[in-house]
């Protein structure tokens, strides 16, 4: 495992990611002053942002499906726990966009190769919020997969 977004686990078999940067920001505040520099002041962390950055080959990892799948979990507008195959939580996150490319068509438009690159925000929330349920979190991804499949005609 490479990572795992909520209940979808990064693989080289499912959506290998090649790159994954991660930005942390601070914000201040400041305020003008006539004749003096403007006074700052320290208001916390901002949200932190991460990007995953890769490429899917359908014939050997992961293709549409994979990004189905994801496509389903930023739909649903909750936010998910980021931890990597080392075990660190990064926190939760919402997705904020999945940019796709296409490319090595073949003559039936079908993609031999799909850049993506999917774009995370750290939200805050509560652990309880974080921990919630699992089964209902994945009871609705598996009805909202299987209604996307079928509506994609994918499969």
């Amino acid at each position: 495992m490479m990572a795992a977004l909520g209940l979808f686990v990064f693989m080289l078999k499912t959506t290998p990611y090649q790159s994954l940067q991660y930005q942390q920001s601070w914000r201040h505040a400041f305020n003008s002053r006539i004749g003096l520099r403007p006074a700052g002041q320290f208001l916390g962390p901002d949200n932190d942002t991460m990007i995953l950055s890769g490429s899917l080959y359908p014939e050997i990892t992961g293709g549409r499906l994979s990004l189905v799948a994801l496509q389903v979990m930023a739909d649903s507008g909750k936010a998910w726990s980021f931890i990597d195959g080392s075990g660190t939580v990064y926190g939760m996150f919402i997705i904020e966009s999945i940019d796709q490319t296409k490319t090595e068509l073949m003559s039936n438009g079908a993609a031999r190769k799909i850049d993506f690159t999917l774009k995370l925000r750290r939200v805050d929330s509560s652990l309880g919020e974080m921990f919630g349920d699992l089964q209902n979190q994945f009871s609705m991804l598996t009805e909202n997969l299987v209604g996307r499949v079928k509506e994609r005609g994918i499969g």
